[in-house]
């Protein structure tokens, strides 16, 4: 039998006013109502469980979401649970905004845009390291 699905204590909001950021993958406000248990997850990159690293951006962005998602089930959490993103990226371009845009909408669906701050880099910790990703999220139970 499964359990009903579990409402997320996370609103997002995109005040009158601001522009709408919802094209660049993200929301201006996480407002979290009620949280009992609060998930800080450190930066996660492209790396597999192995510790090989891809080549290439997309596939390192791809994957660094997957480790995310795969932190946040460990504690019984999903991406709707997510209130902020920080996200480190390695010679930052727009055309890297928008794979990094697509991949965010894949791993999170096209309604969850976490508030989010994108901050370009020069390096990350890995020589090879082009993508970075850390979250806040926010539980009821």
């Amino acid at each position: 039998m499964n359990a009903p699905p579990r409402k997320s204590i996370v609103t997002l909001s995109n005040p009158a006013g601001l522009y709408d950021p919802a094209p660049n993958g993200y929301s201006h406000l996480a407002i979290v109502s009620g949280a009992k248990r609060w998930l800080l997850v450190a930066g996660q990159g492209g790396e597999t469980a192995d510790g090989r690293l891809a080549a290439d951006f997309r596939s390192q962005v791809r994957q660094g979401l997957a480790n995310l998602k795969t932190a946040l089930a460990s504690a019984g959490a999903s991406t709707d649970d997510v209130a902020k993103l920080t996200v480190l990226i390695v010679d930052h371009s727009e055309e890297r905004l928008h794979v990094f845009g697509a991949e965010l909408e894949a791993a999170f669906g096209p309604h969850h845009k976490p508030a989010c701050t994108l901050i370009p880099v020069p390096r990350l910790a890995l020589d090879g390291m082009l993508f970075e990703v850390e979250a806040i999220a926010a539980l009821a139970d």
